[in-house]
């Protein structure tokens, strides 16, 4: 028996992997998947699939073009499921089948594969997606169906946000409570129906390690406070912070897309500066923008930030920086 053995590190190995990570993402998302397609229907479930599988199948053939070893594998690792699942999540149940697709190839293509695959994109591909799919298809990208319990009526509605936007606070406080925004039935798309869900789907990524609370707790923090003071300067203009909280996209942003490991931060440090600068970002174009809702261009504009916010905070290398 050798008593000497040369081997290359890593020495000590952990027991997490890139497709454990990437599929207790998928399993954290289920439950908001699930109230989505409760509230509406058969629809939402079609756009799910099709989004999944339309991204499977542009990361295999990125891969294949690129002629990469073993495809199956980086193509079933999880993160274009992630991806897939994540484009349903941010577009209308009802979008035509066309726009899905082209949802999963930007984000795939163009956001992810152009820069180099999965670690190397700067920003998120998801978000890429959405708003690509907003600016081009702005009215696709802004009809809005209400809950139909798999009746098949797409009655449309405004979303919470739409509706304090357009019509004021106190008509959207006659349409929705807090309850409304809590458990789901409000108009809007997947990613905005059930916080309760989103909620428990975080938790769960906490537990597992997935993710770290820096992130979560200053983006949806800083929205809250920044939101907080212009409500008590004037309660009967601005909504109150927990409306923001639980409307939109704020917890799923700052729980599910904010958190991508390979878009923010390295640091303790700097994942607080991001997640604020994310939740300011947001309460901005909230409160004064052109757009109901901002967390996406809140998380993209942040993304461009984060090799500053790299820099900045990196610690210093030992014996550096100190007093002779």
């Amino acid at each position: 028996m050798d008593k000497l053995l040369m081997k290359s590190s890593p020495h000590i190995r952990s027991a997490e992997d890139l497709n454990r990570v990437m599929y207790d993402v998928v399993i954290a998302l289920l439950p908001a998947c699930g109230v989505s397609v409760w509230f509406f229907g058969w629809q939402s479930l079609i756009v799910l699939v099709l989004a999944s599988v339309s991204a499977l199948v542009f990361e295999a053939a990125c891969l294949k073009l690129a002629g990469k070893a073993n495809i199956r594998a980086t193509v079933f690792d999880g993160s274009a499921l992630i991806t897939g699942i994540l484009v349903a999540m941010n577009i209308p149940v009802n979008s035509p089948w066309w726009m899905v697709v082209t949802g999963s190839f930007v984000a795939v293509v163009i956001a992810k594969q152009v820069f180099g695959g999965l670690g190397y994109n700067i920003f998120n591909p998801a978000l890429v997606a959405r708003v690509f799919l907003l600016i081009s298809f702005p009215v696709q990208m802004t009809h809005w169906i209400q809950p139909s319990y798999f009746t098949g009526e797409a009655i449309t509605a405004a979303t919470p946000l739409g509706m304090l936007k357009t019509e004021g606070l106190a008509v959207m406080q006659q349409t929705y409570g807090h309850m409304d925004l809590l458990v789901g039935k409000v108009g809007g798309s997947m990613g905005e129906m059930s916080a309760l869900a989103l909620l428990l789907g975080a938790l769960f990524l906490l537990a597992r390690r997935v993710i770290s609370w820096e992130i979560p707790v200053s983006v949806l923090g800083t929205l809250a406070a920044f939101t907080g003071i212009f409500w008590m300067i004037n309660p009967e203009r601005y909504a109150d912070p927990v409306f923001h909280l639980l409307s939109g996209g704020a917890i799923l942003g700052a729980c599910f897309m904010a958190t991508d490991m390979v878009t923010s931060p390295l640091t303790r440090k700097g994942m607080l500066i991001f997640g604020f600068g994310i939740g300011l970002l947001t309460a901005i174009i909230r409160l004064f923008g052109g757009y109901p809702e901002g967390i996406s261009f809140a998380i993209l504009i942040m993304n461009a930030v984060v090799p500053l916010i790299d820099r900045v905070t990196a610690p210093k290398k030992f014996g550096t920086g100190g007093a002779a």
